[in-house]
C-alpha cells in the first residue's frame, strides 16, 4: 500500500526537472509557509535526518523519486494518503521547479478503514536506512 503518489501533470514536471538536475527527491518539513509544501531537491543535496519518515517513491520506471517527511509532520499526516500535484505560482526558491513558475503541492485524503488496517501493521521507516 502506497502512502504517497504523484499526479500525472506533476510527474511530467518531475521528469523535466530530472532531465535538468539528475535524480531527485522530495522532502516535506512541515515548517511555516512554503515549508509545509513538498520541496524537490537533487538527490543527496538535502540531508535526510534520522527522524525523517520515508513515505515511499513517487513516479514511474523512467523517473522515480523518494519522498520523505519530517517525523513531527508525519504525526499529523499519517492517516492520510498524499498526492504530489502541481499548481501555477511561485513556491520556495529552494525547490527545483521554482524557476518554472509552478510549485509542487500536496493533495490529501483520509485512508479508508481497510487501508489504515494494512498500514498500521507496516513499520514506519525513518532516516536514510530504508
Amino acid at each position: 500500500m502506497n502512502r504517497v503518489e504523484i499526479a500525472p501533470e506533476a510527474l511530467l514536471m518531475l521528469k523535466k526537472m530530472q532531465g535538468i538536475h539528475g535524480a531527485l527527491m522530495f522532502h516535506q518539513s512541515g515548517g511555516c509557509c512554503d515549508g509545509s509544501s513538498p520541496m524537490c531537491y537533487p538527490l543527496n543535496d538535502f540531508k535526510v535526518g534520522q527522524a525523517d519518515v520515508f513515505l515511499g517513491f513517487v513516479g514511474d520506471e523512467e523517473c522515480r523519486a523518494p519522498f520523505y517527511m519530517s517525523g513531527s509532520q508525519f504525526e499529523y499526516w499519517k492517516h492520510t494518503h498524499l498526492t504530489v500535484d502541481i499548481v501555477p505560482g511561485r513556491g520556495s526558491g529552494f525547490s527545483v521547479e521554482a524557476p518554472e513558475g509552478v510549485r509542487f503541492m500536496i493533495r490529501s485524503r483520509l485512508f479508508e478503514d481497510n487501508e489504515w488496517a494494512i498500514l498500521e501493521k507496516e513499520p514506519v521507516l525513518t532516516g536514510q536506512n530504508h
